[in-house]
């Protein structure tokens, strides 16, 4: 005699959303890999016909949830990393690193602040003071631009190329394609861990950036530090000594449970 399936399998089956399932297949079948699948090869994987799924790949597209490579390829854009953290994660972040922001203040007598990407360019979501009298610094919700700043350069250094390629079309209206020069200078960035540039907005200051790395070693946010030398106390951190406590800083913000 058949067995009539548990009610709780029916009650899923009556309210089942085909389109939006297949909507989430195509997500989660790209964020499988690193390279992109045609549509036919997406079809195939998922064991479709390719007409099933052009008009969902035509809207993930045009949504931002997935772009089209020049050779006709899908893959993810970085709008589900942007969603993923513009709330509690993002929170959490703030939370948790701002105990270590105001170590990092005490022992480099310098302003420090996180900034991630958002919506075309950076925000910086905390911010810490330097304990003295005067300092430099950037307010929270300050929004800059990617190739402006350390802080731009490490994010784009720790994104993948078509991470890359969203973050500056997003931002500067752009093909995204960078120039050989820029490329040197992001391998060299993500070779040695960190950005020091001088500012391209005050003159003095200098901006010093490492990534925060999640678990997969990716950049979900930039640490930095804009140094000024102090002239009235000639035993201040150095610029690279700052450099190193913003590495410290960067792995206890880290190891306290702050992923992605």
């Amino acid at each position: 005699m058949a067995q009539n399936k548990p009610e709780v399998e029916l009650v899923e089956d009556r309210y089942r959303a085909p389109a939006l399932d297949k909507g989430l297949d195509i997500l989660e079948k790209l964020a499988e890999l690193e390279e992109g699948l045609s549509q036919a090869e997406i079809a195939a994987a998922l064991e479709r016909k390719p007409n099933e799924i052009y008009r969902m790949l035509d809207r993930l597209v045009k949504r931002g949830y997935v772009v089209r490579t020049s050779v006709d390829q899908y893959q993810l854009s970085l709008k589900l990393f942007e969603l993923a953290h513009r709330q509690s994660p993002m929170r959490r972040l703030v939370v948790q690193s701002i105990p270590h922001l105001r170590t990092f203040a005490e022992a480099a007598q310098q302003g420090c602040h996180i900034a991630l990407y958002e919506r075309g360019g950076l925000t910086a979501i905390a911010q810490v003071d330097a304990p003295g009298y005067w300092g430099f610094g950037i307010r929270v919700g300050a929004r800059f631009a990617l190739r402006d700043s350390s802080s731009g350069h490490v994010l784009l250094a720790f994104a993948s190329p078509q991470d890359q390629q969203f973050m500056l079309q997003q931002s500067e209206q752009t093909d995204g394609i960078l120039n050989e020069a820029m490329h040197k200078k992001l391998a060299q960035i993500r070779e040695q861990g960190y950005e020091i540039m001088p500012s391209l907005q005050v003159e003095g200051v200098y901006n010093i950036a490492v990534p925060l790395l999640n678990s997969g070693g990716q950049a979900i946010a930039a640490l930095a530090c804009p140094w000024v030398k102090h002239l009235d106390h000639m035993n201040n951190p150095s610029c690279d000594a700052v450099l190193q406590l913003l590495f410290t800083t960067a792995e206890n913000i880290r190891s306290g449970g702050v992923d992605a």
